[in-house]
């Protein structure tokens, strides 16, 4: 069986819980997924099928889009809802037109660090694997591109965002960096991924649903 097939990916899963589960369920042994999505987030995961795997590595450069949610006045340690939630100190309500003009400095090109909880890898050994042992963390910023940025909600401490972002870029990152900017802290408390290239949530299916007739042709 070779192709594409797009999984609505449900909360709590990592992305290779899903592809081990399709791997069993639909009986491919090659199946490999473009572009991780963490535990917490939902929505579009790309698997490639088969024949269909050699495309992955090209297809993990394509653009994302992505529905935010960010919790200002708080910060945790992995820059999402998993980690320990801490007040950030002094942390005051601001007005819809500060958030706006502060997510002006988002778009385009930016340099933007990794979160430390990341697959990053670091002299061989991954980010998160040391962030865990309470071991340093030494991480670069790196390039990434936003191509659109758009506030969809806002009421205090609740903002909600519409991100299409290129390859490398950590939504995470954008919740604790736009925290920092507006001097309240902030957190990455939802994610729900809602399309990678020209596959959206509209051609996905669950985990449950899928079988062979949701298989794209490549």
């Amino acid at each position: 069986m070779d192709g594409i097939l797009v999984i609505n990916k449900p909360k709590e899963w990592t992305s290779f819980d899903v592809v081990a589960k399709i791997r069993n369920k639909l009986g491919v042994k090659k199946v490999g997924h473009t572009g991780t999505l963490d535990p917490m987030a939902t929505g579009v995961l790309v698997l490639c099928l088969g024949k269909a795997t050699k495309l992955a590595q090209e297809m993990t450069g394509y653009d994302k889009e992505y529905v935010a949610e960010i919790t200002l006045g708080a910060t945790t340690p992995t820059d999402d809802a998993e980690g320990e939630i801490t007040p950030f100190p002094g942390a005051k309500e601001k007005e819809i037109d500060e958030i706006a003009t502060a997510l002006k400095d988002f778009e385009g090109e930016i340099m933007q660090l990794p979160p430390q909880f990341s697959a990053k890898k670091i002299k061989g050994k991954r980010a998160y694997a040391m962030a865990r042992k309470g071991q340093k963390v030494e991480l670069k910023p790196v390039e990434v591109k936003v191509n659109e940025l758009e506030l969809l909600n806002y009421k205090w401490p609740i903002i909600k965002l519409r991100v299409l972002s290129g390859k490398g870029f950590y939504v995470r990152s954008l919740a604790r960096d736009l925290g920092e900017k507006l001097g309240t802290g902030g957190y990455l408390s939802a994610l729900q991924r809602t399309k990678v290239g020209k596959y959206d949530l509209s051609q996905a299916t669950t985990i449950e649903e899928a079988d062979e007739k949701m298989v794209q042709a490549i």
